[in-house]
Parts: structure tokens; sequence; C-alpha cells
């Protein structure tokens, strides 16, 4: 992972742009109608750690991708992600996404609930992804669990 951390100020503000800066790396993105504070809140957000992207970038980035969820039963996630997974945390991760307790994933596959919770903590590690909902729709998205959205 690069040391740098880049926050975007443009004057360009299409979702095309926004979404090729991120997929480039980009942990933030702003507007150059963006006010002063919102830009000195963004750099301290990027440097800690967190994402940062004016609100009417993250009103698009939300709007659209709720729109290719719902048109593709599917979130843009990256594509080598999947393949930084052992078997086993991909097993993990199927079970997670189809709801299952530690408890029955351990019973399931045969292993302590202790060595569920660390392959569980080492899947939302090298995925980025902390919550349940964000994990179901990585797993679908990567065909590992099938979408439960049918669409007409």
């Amino acid at each position: 992972m690069p040391l740098a951390k880049v926050l975007v100020l443009s004057s360009y503000g299409e979702i095309e742009y926004v979404r090729q800066l991120i997929d480039a790396g980009a942990v933030g993105y702003l507007t150059k109608e963006t006010l002063a504070n919102d830009l000195i809140t963004g750099i301290r957000n990027v440097q800690k750690g967190n994402t940062y992207f004016s609100s009417s970038i993250a009103k698009m980035l939300q709007a659209w991708d709720r729109k290719s969820f719902l048109e593709t039963g599917k979130q843009l996630f990256d594509q080598k992600s999947i393949i930084k997974l052992t078997s086993r945390e991909r097993e993990v991760l199927q079970l997670v996404a189809e709801g299952k307790s530690n408890k029955l994933m351990a019973l399931e596959i045969g292993i302590s609930i202790k060595t569920v919770e660390k392959h569980r903590q080492q899947v939302m590690d090298k995925l980025n992804i902390h919550d349940v909902a964000g994990l179901t729709r990585y797993a679908i998205a990567q065909g590992v669990v099938e979408s439960p959205i049918r669409l007409v």
C-alpha cells in the first residue's frame, strides 16, 4: 500500500473522472467549488487514514452505486481482491454472506469459533470491508454467493 494518500481537487465533477481516480487509488475527491473549510477537513480526514468526498461528489457516488447495484445486482469492487483470500477465507466469506453466525460456521467447517473469528477478521482486513452488509455485497459481486435481488 502506498504511503502517499491522494486527495483530488479538480474542476471536473463527472462520475467517470471520479471513478477513474478512485480506481487509481485516490482516497478523496473535492471539486474546486468546495469551501476552504471543507478542503481543510478533507486533508485532515485523509491524513487520519479516512476517505473524504465533497458533499456533491458523495451524493453522486451514492446514487451511482445504488443505480449500479439495482441494474446489475452488483457493487463495483476490486476484482483482484478475491484472489488475495485463501480458500478458507473464501469459505468464511461465503458463510458470512449467507448469514451464518460464527458458531454455525465453526460447526459447519469443523474449526473452533476463535479460528472462525480470526479468518473473518483477516477477510475484513484484506478487503478493507468491516461490516456484514459490505462483505455480503462483495461476495455477491464476486459470485461467491448468489444475489437475493431478482431483476425483472
